[in-house]
Parts: C-alpha cells; structure tokens; sequence
C-alpha cells in the first residue's frame, strides 16, 4: 500500500515570473512584511528576557499570507484570526506602539492590556480579534460575513485559521451554512505543517486540506503561501466572487512557521534541516530578490525601509516599557452587561 506524502507550504504552484503590479504595491509588501518580522523578532527576544510573559506565538515565516491578502482587500472588509495573530493588524496598519504594549500588558496597548499576545484587536481597520480557542473563529468569521449581506453591504470577511482547526466540527459547520446562504466570506486555512507539534500526515486522512471545500461544493485552491504576489492573486479571485454574490473561497495557504508553535515549543518533532529547507523560500527574501532584479527599487531604497522599521520598532518597545499597567478596576470595565435584560432576576 502506498503511504500518501504529506503536502508540503509552498509547493502549489510557481512564483511569478515578472513584476505585474505597480511599484507602489511591491514597496508595500516589502515594508509590510519586513516590520511583521523584526517586529516578531524583537518581540521574540523580549519574552526570553521575561517583559513579554504567557503565551506568545509568532508570525515569522508566515508573513506573505497577510500582507499578500491585504492588497488584494479594501479598508471595509473584516479580518478575523485565531491566536498567532500580531501579524495580520500590523499589515493592516495597526500602530505597532499599541500591538507591543498589549503583549507587555500595558493600559496603551490594543486590548487596553486585557488581552495580551493572543487577543489582540483593532476595530480602526476591521480587525477583529485574535481568537483563543480552536476553530472557534471560523463560525464568527461567517457570522460576519452574515452581518455584511444582511446589511447589503458590498464588503466581506476573510477569515483565517490553522491547519488543526480543520479538525474541528465548527469548521464544518460553518462550510454547510455559508454555501447554503452564500455569505461574503473568504475562508484561509494557514497550513503550515503542523498543528502545535503534529504534522498533518499524522493528524488527517486529508492531506491536501483545499480538497475539504469541495465536500460543500466552495470554490477552493492551494496557494504556495511563501510567495506574496500569489497570495494577493488567489484572494483577489475570491474576492471577485463574494462582491458578486457568489458566495464563499476555501483557500489552503501553504506556508511554514521558522519558529516553534509557541515561545514555550521545544520543536522535537521536525529537523533544523527541513527549516533550513524552507527558509530557502523566506518569503520577505523572496520579494526582496525579486524587487531588485526587476529594478522595482534600488538597496538604498531598501535600506531606507529597513532602518525606518528599525525605528518604529525600537520605538515601540520604548512606549510599551514606559506605559502604565491597567489599574485594578479595570477589570470590571469593558465587560458586556444589559441591565434590561428581560431573563434576569433582581
């Protein structure tokens, strides 16, 4: 019998050959998903000094699947995520000055420091949250897509999650009722090979996770996920499709985490040879590579990006260590409570 090779990120298909957007969207990507990683990186080495504490999971490696999906978007549409989620606002255009003091718990950050690494929100550009468990974003992912065409608007959600959230009954569950009502909503699984430690091959009899969508009759597709320019490309078609009525996209992104699940992963359960493997497809060199051969942009236009998101990092962490925790009672504030609730007793 023959064993079924597991689908690998990037493998689905070839990158672009030639520059095919305008200049101004290629500095984009670049800027984007350059920040994503030094900011991911700084945020790393804080939390090995103990500033940044409980649970943080980081974006590197995973970069071109935000900053490509948010060219291919407009400001109106709703993003939704699960916990590895510092990335997709900072592509947004969340002010990293409020994403770092949230994972430092600070009374500035995003969250007002309630919510920390994997909660974080952003309602100034549509992003709406970080979710803490499994799956349980991807039926609020169609129950915002419900809201936009109820409300006969002409936006959508995307809605993103991993590859062990295909695993759950929810997901499932949404699929049926988002077909059915053809909601607005782009749905992204983020397969990077491995839900926490376990790869797929060991986790799914469907390996090639697109081909779940089509059990529901939705439109689905692999993207090889490390290249921004195909990520924009496959969310565009999806896009067109939900603006027109059709209903919703199943998209696999193959991509890959350089990092372990966790700040806390030991990574046992996949060799330093298979990262360095993949780091050969880093997604921010890939760009970067490409922009210079087309004569996109020049090193020096480069280099100044660079040291632009040097110092906005930097900055960053100077206002979250210099920002107030919450006080006390904040607890007690933010919580949801109707006082004419008509099911509660005096």
């Amino acid at each position: 019998m023959a064993v079924k090779e597991k689908s690998k990120p990037g493998d689905a298909s070839p990158a672009a050959a030639k520059a095919t957007h305008p200049k101004e969207r290629y500095m984009y990507w670049y800027e984007s998903m350059q920040l994503q990683r030094k900011f991911e990186e700084k945020a790393g080495q804080l939390y090995g000094q103990q500033k940044i504490r409980g649970f943080c999971h980081l974006y590197i490696g995973q970069e071109a699947c935000s900053s490509g999906s948010y060219t291919a978007l407009t400001k109106d549409d709703k993003w939704i995520t699960a916990y590895r989620d510092h990335g997709i606002p900072l592509a947004l255009g969340s002010d990293p000055n409020a994403i770092m003091a949230e994972l430092f718990g600070k009374q500035t950050g995003s969250s007002k420091g309630k919510g920390g690494s994997m909660h974080i929100f952003d309602k100034s550009v549509n992003f709406v949250g970080g979710h803490g468990i499994v799956g349980a974003q991807i039926p609020l992912g169609a129950g915002l897509a419900f809201a936009e065409k109820y409300n006969k608007t002409e936006n959508l959600c995307i809605c993103f999650f991993g590859d062990g959230a295909v695993r759950q009954g929810a997901l499932h569950e949404a699929f049926n009722m988002a077909m059915l009502w053809k909601l607005p909503v782009i749905f992204v699984v983020e397969n990077n090979g491995y839900a926490m430690g376990t790869s797929v091959a060991r986790t799914s009899n469907v390996t090639e996770l697109y081909t779940i969508g089509e059990a529901y009759d939705m439109p689905s597709e692999p993207v090889d996920a490390m290249d921004v320019e195909l990520v924009h490309e496959a969310v565009s078609r999806a896009a067109e499709r939900a603006r027109k009525g059709e209903g919703p996209t199943y998209l696999e992104f193959r991509t890959y985490r350089y990092r372990g699940h966790s700040m806390s992963d030991p990574q046992k359960y996949r060799s330093k040879d298979e990262v360095e493997q993949y780091k050969q497809r880093d997604p921010v060199e890939l760009i970067k590579s490409r922009i210079l051969e087309q004569g996109i942009a020049t090193e020096e236009e480069l280099a100044a990006i660079d040291k632009k998101i040097k110092g906005q990092v930097d900055e960053s962490v100077k206002f979250a260590e210099e920002s107030p925790y919450p006080a006390p009672e904040e607890a007690f504030k933010d919580v949801y409570m109707d006082k004419d609730y008509p099911f509660m007793e005096e």
